[in-house]
């Protein structure tokens, strides 16, 4: 299976609708009931994030047809929701890109490997955040490297684990 990365168009916001409902069934069957709840939908963002270019897809070909297994907002630049961190602190305080609003449908293997793959080959300095209840996300993102470094919160007042990426130089 080849995967590829590509930007998000409005024509695919009924695919990724899907994943994301199929990604919030997935965190319930998970313990993480409260996660993209009332108020904390990423579907209320994905159409500024399509309009601002921050949007992407992961989809394989399969015959002429491409299928869209996942989505996820990269955004380069300062974060707003990552200028206070409490409970730690960041590794480094230079030239970053955030990575938000993960979802799969579940029929990709190593999903976050190959998005954060993509993300670092733009930009070797990543941050992303998640809930204290998404222990899958949690072991992924530290599986994968990921650093956390303490606790931020996200523009509904709620918090979450803040995580730091950073490429190693040779």
């Amino acid at each position: 299976m080849s995967c590829t990365i590509r930007k998000a168009t409005p024509r695919d916001l009924p695919r990724i609708r899907e994943i994301y409902e199929m990604a919030r069934q997935f965190m319930r069957k998970n313990g993480n009931h409260s996660q993209w709840g009332k108020g904390d939908e990423p579907e209320a963002l994905i159409e500024g994030d399509i309009c601002q270019g921050n949007l992407y897809v992961l989809e394989d070909a399969v015959a002429d047809e491409a299928i869209i297994h996942a989505v996820f907002a990269f955004i380069e630049g300062e974060d707003p929701v990552y200028l206070k961190i409490e409970q730690g602190s960041w590794m480094v305080d230079t030239e970053y890109a955030a990575v938000h609003r993960v979802a799969s449908d579940g029929t990709v293997r190593n999903v976050l490997e190959k998005i954060m793959d993509y993300c670092k080959a733009q930009i070797p300095h990543l941050r992303i955040d998640t809930h204290e209840d998404n222990k899958v996300m949690q072991y992924v993102l530290e599986k994968y490297g990921f650093v956390r470094c303490g606790i931020v919160y996200v523009p509904d007042g709620s918090p979450r684990i803040a995580y730091e990426l950073l490429e190693k130089s040779e």
